[in-house]
């Protein structure tokens, strides 16, 4: 089942910005443990248990997955989940890879993702 976690951390946009993005990463991650509830917040948090071996679709996401504003998003945790949750939301998105940091077995990214 599951071997480890990502930690997805959103800034910017509206509480239904940040959870349009937790929707996009359910698909591949399942329901999240932690999602980001509080709509006065100005950075979200959402926690998703992680499988070993995480599948992207091969299609983009239906419409309905917009953004009103831009949100700055950073995937945390095992590199495969890092890669998937990056892939997941470029499909997702239009999303503008901000950079990344690679630890002994953890990876982080940072993602720009556009309306």
């Amino acid at each position: 089942m599951s071997d480890t976690q990502l930690t997805v951390t959103l800034s910017g946009g509206k509480p239904d910005d940040a959870r349009a993005v937790v929707n996009a990463l359910q698909d591949v991650f399942g329901a999240p443990d932690q999602a980001p509830t509080d709509d006065r917040a100005t950075v979200r948090t959402a926690t998703f248990d992680s499988p070993t071996e995480p599948q992207v679709p091969d299609t983009p996401r239906a419409e309905g997955a917009r953004l009103s504003a831009p949100v700055s998003v950073t995937v945390q945790g095992a590199p495969h989940a890092v890669a998937a949750a990056s892939e997941t939301l470029s499909r997702a998105f239009s999303a503008r890879d901000q950079g990344a940091s690679s630890g002994d077995q953890e990876q982080e990214r940072q993602l720009l993702l556009e309306p």
